[in-house]
Order: C-alpha cells, then sequence, then structure tokens
C-alpha cells in the first residue's frame, strides 16, 4: 500500500510537471523576420574603368550583422554600413568598372544577428570612356584633365578666380581653329590655379586639333606630332596665364596698375592682369610643350605660345617648350615669375619678349630658328619699377632670324652668358647704346667667314664679345642633356644644329 501512494506521488509530479513544459512552450517568443535587402532601382550606368557609387537599403529586426559584396564586369568594395545590431539602415558599395563594356552587376548579402540572411542585387551599364572631351564653356570648379582623354578646347576657356585646373602628366590638349573673338585658348584668370606637372616621361602636350597625336602615341614615348611639320603655325591660340603681381604700364589717364592682356578681347573681363602681390601663385606649370598656336585676333594682336601675365613668383613655371608659335615663343608683361630649362623653336617672330617691368629670371634655354628676333627686351611703361630682370645661360640658333637682340631707351634687363651662332651676315644687336638701365655681357659667337664682330654686336664693348669655334661655346646649353623629352630633341632638330 505504501509502494502504491509513493508511484502515485510520482505520476502527480510528472504530470505538473508536463504542464508546465507546456505552458512555458505557449509562452515563446515567435522567432524574429529575417533581412531584407532592396538593390537601388533601374540601371545605373558607368565608364569603363570608371566609378560608381551604389546605395543598398537594410532592414534587419534580429539585428544587423555584417555584409558581403560580389560583382561581375568590375569589382567591387563594402564602405559604409550599418552598425552592428541595427535594425535598418544603408550599405553604400563602391564599384570600379572593368575595361569591357557591356553588363555588370553587384550583389549585396546581409546577414543578421540570427544568421539569417538576404541579398539583393543592382544591374549596372558599362559604356566604352569616350576618348575626347570636348569644353564650350569656363572652368568653374576644381576639375582634373586626365591622360587616357584628349581635351579638345572648343573656344576660349578660362579658369576662373578661385577655381584649380589639374593636368595630369601625358595629358594631350587640343585647340580648335578659330580666329579673332573665336580664337581658342587656356586662359588661367587672376586667383585662378593651373597645375599641370608633366614629366620628362610624360609630358603635357598643348596642340591643335589638326595634329594626330593621340594618347596612345604619350604611352609609346613618341611625343613628336606624327602629322604636322614643326614650322605649321598659327592654327589656334595659346596658353595664358595671368596673376597679381606688379606691372608698369600706363593709358591715356596716367599709371594704371591693371590692364587687358594682349591676345583677348576686351569684352572677356578674365583678360585682366596686373596688381600689388609680387608673390601671387598661379600654380605649377613643368614638362609641358606648346604647338601650332599664336592664331591672330586683330591687326598685330595675336596670342603669344606662353604669355604670362603680373604672374607672381609664387608661380613654378620651368622645362617648357614652344615650338611654331606664329607669334612670340614666351612673353612676360610684367610680374615676378621665373622661368627655367625652356625651348623656343621656330617662333614666327621674337623668342623671347619681355615688357612692363618683368623682374623675374629665365635661364638654361634654348632658341632656335626666330622669325624675327631672339630677344625683343623693353622695360616699364609707366612710372613703377622694379629690380632688372635677368636673362643668362642661353644659347641662340639664329637661322633665317633678323636681329639677335631689340633693346630700348628703358631696358630693365641684365642679360649674360649668352652663345649666338647658326646664321649668315646680316643679324645684328640693336640699339645697345641704349641700355642705360641694364646690361650686356659674356657673350660668346660663332660668326659667318668674313663678318666683322663689331658690326654684329653694334656698340658692344668688345670685350663683352668672344668668337669661338662651332659648338665650342662655355655659356649656354652646349648640349640637349635635360632637353631631351622636347619634340625638337626627338626630331633630331637639336642635334642637327651641335647640341
Amino acid at each position: 500500500m505504501k509502494k502504491l501512494k509513493i508511484l502515485l506521488s510520482l505520476v502527480f509530479i510528472s504530470g505538473l510537471v508536463f504542464m508546465f513544459s507546456c505552458g512555458d512552450d505557449d509562452d515563446d517568443t515567435p522567432a524574429l523576420n529575417p533581412p531584407s535587402v532592396t538593390a537601388p532601382s533601374g540601371t545605373s550606368d558607368v565608364e569603363s574603368e570608371g566609378d560608381l557609387s551604389l546605395t543598398f537599403t537594410v532592414q534587419a529586426p534580429a539585428g544587423y550583422k555584417s555584409t558581403s559584396v560580389t560583382a561581375t564586369g568590375g569589382t567591387a568594395n563594402v564602405g559604409t554600413q550599418p552598425s552592428a545590431g541595427a535594425t535598418s539602415g544603408s550599405v553604400e558599395v563602391s564599384f570600379t568598372a572593368g575595361t569591357t563594356a557591356g553588363a555588370g552587376s553587384v550583389t549585396l548579402t546581409v546577414t543578421d544577428n540570427a544568421n539569417q540572411t538576404d541579398d539583393a542585387t543592382a544591374v549596372v551599364s558599362i559604356s566604352a570612356s569616350e576618348t575626347e572631351v570636348t569644353l564650350t564653356s569656363n572652368i568653374t570648379e576644381d576639375a582634373t584633365w586626365t591622360a587616357d582623354k584628349v581635351y579638345i578646347l572648343g573656344g576660349r576657356i578660362t579658369v576662373l578666380d578661385g577655381v584649380t585646373l589639374t593636368i595630369e602628366p601625358g595629358t594631350i590638349i587640343k585647340g580648335e581653329a578659330g580666329t579673332g573673338s573665336n580664337a581658342t585658348a587656356l586662359l588661367v584668370a587672376r586667383g585662378g590655379m593651373l597645375m599641370a606637372e608633366g614629366t620628362a616621361q610624360a609630358p603635357i602636350i598643348f596642340t591643335s586639333v589638326a595634329d594626330e597625336i593621340q594618347p596612345e602615341d604619350m604611352a609609346a614615348g613618341e611625343f613628336a606630332s606624327p602629322n604636322l611639320d614643326p614650322d605649321v603655325n598659327g592654327l589656334w591660340g595659346g596658353v595664358l596665364i595671368l596673376g597679381r603681381a606688379p606691372i608698369s604700364a600706363k593709358n591715356e589717364q596716367g599709371d594704371v596698375t591693371e590692364l587687358q592682356i594682349e591676345g583677348i578681347p576686351t569684352s572677356d573681363p578674365n583678360g585682366l592682369f596686373g596688381g600689388d602681390d609680387p608673390s601671387d601663385n598661379s600654380g605649377i606649370i613643368t614638362y609641358i610643350s606648346i604647338r601650332h598656336g599664336g592664331t591672330n585676333i586683330g591687326s598685330g594682336n595675336e596670342i603669344n605660345g606662353l604669355t604670362l601675365g603680373g604672374v607672381g613668383s609664387g608661380t613654378t613655371i620651368s622645362n617648357v617648350e614652344i615650338v611654331a608659335n606664329q607669334d612670340d615663343g614666351i612673353e612676360w608683361f610684367g610680374g615676378t615669375v621665373s622661368v627655367t630649362n625652356a625651348v623656343v623653336w621656330n617662333a614666327g617672330d621674337d623668342g623671347i619678349d619681355t615688357d612692363q617691368a618683368w623682374s623675374g629670371t629665365v635661364e638654361n634655354f634654348i632658341v632656335v630658328n626666330p622669325g624675327d628676333r631672339a630677344f625683343e627686351l623693353d622695360g616699364p611703361e609707366g612710372t613703377f619699377t622694379s629690380a632688372n630682370h635677368i636673362i643668362r645661360n642661353g644659347t641662340v640658333y639664329m637661322g633665317d632670324g633678323g636681329v639677335l637682340i631689340d633693346f630700348d631707351a628703358n631696358t630693365d634687363v641684365d642679360i649674360s652668358e649668352i652663345y649666338f651662332y647658326g646664321f649668315e651676315a646680316g643679324p645684328v644687336v640693336e640699339q645697345y647704346a641704349d641700355l642705360t638701365v641694364g646690361t650686356a655681357s659674356n657673350f660668346e659667337v660663332t660668326l659667318p667667314a668674313g663678318v666683322d664682330k663689331a658690326d654684329v654686336f653694334v656698340g658692344m664693348p668688345d670685350a663683352e664679345v668672344v668668337e669661338v669655334a662651332e659648338n665650342a661655346n662655355t655659356v649656354g646649353p652646349a648640349s640637349e642633356a635635360g632637353f631631351e623629352w622636347t619634340w625638337a630633341s626627338q626630331s633630331g632638330a637639336l642635334g642637327s644644329i651641335g647640341l
């Protein structure tokens, strides 16, 4: 009897346990829904080798845990994502397209804290990248031009005040044909910045649309024009850099601190240059070649290969080549900027021209075949004067040019260490007697047979001009070392004159 009571008690307890167990099951919280991922709607477009940002939205009732991404047609990486445990948010994915045009996709998979997953796929259309970009309006915000494209100047394109244009090494820029007010040019206005930093292995080329040079030529190290001769000029405008450094100028009312730059219509206010900041900075310009420019915008008003108007000493300019410009190679209008390592080849007018109390330095340069003068050196036009500008360490092969140096009564230059050669009877130094502000010294020359030194360097002290055998010079560059990147060097033109 006692054993029966114990047995009944055990049965009763077991029943209670069973009832409580059933009650606990009835109170269990239902499992939370799995995550939900939504891809961007429609098809997203991107150029080959271009970048694209995609935003996926995520719902994760059980809490966000992790995500992964896969792609076709390119590569994808997860950027921003929800914090751990978040129940909603978004995932940013960056997609870089491959080189082949066609369809692509990006699939995002999300895992929640219950290890449940969901995924969604964004559809991508990859188009072939444009190889030419035509510019018809001014540059109003920071921009970068890249070496995989050719940039076409469809007019006078200005980098505006406060804006920076960066040009990558190896980039080609071509100007469309145009004259007068329609002349094409790249103009950097006062306050604008040009960061054109080429290299000897990948210079930056400014040329005409008639030039067939392409990025693949640059990549192969072929920097010469494949179809234009190096004496074809006037096909487009040129490059103009303007700044706020002091100039010496005047008009009918007297001294002025700013002027409209030569080659730009007065209707364009971006053509003003000059100011009161000697250290003004317009950027970095190095390893650039400017070709086939100098179109005329009016009677006697051409665009130089490189025009520097009121450019300050904060600007860096080095390793510059000017080829076949219809007007001057490089011209300074006041300012304080210096230039090193320059080649001016086949300029239609002057190789180097200075005006309006420019007070910088140009050194280590070569001028080949100037159309008129090797140097036209002027001085202040107003009452403002500055320290003399310095021209030194230059080699000049005159060819058919007519004047070695043209001074005037207020030329404020100290010019020295210049070697002249490669000319027949005729070229002379003009108006040396007027050089009262500056100095000319330490010249070397190789004269044609029968030509007297005094008839060429009229009025210069005999001791300042030394006759040497051709290419036996001790002043000025005596070889093309350092200039091998230029078209002048690659064409053999420098070698043909003994450099």
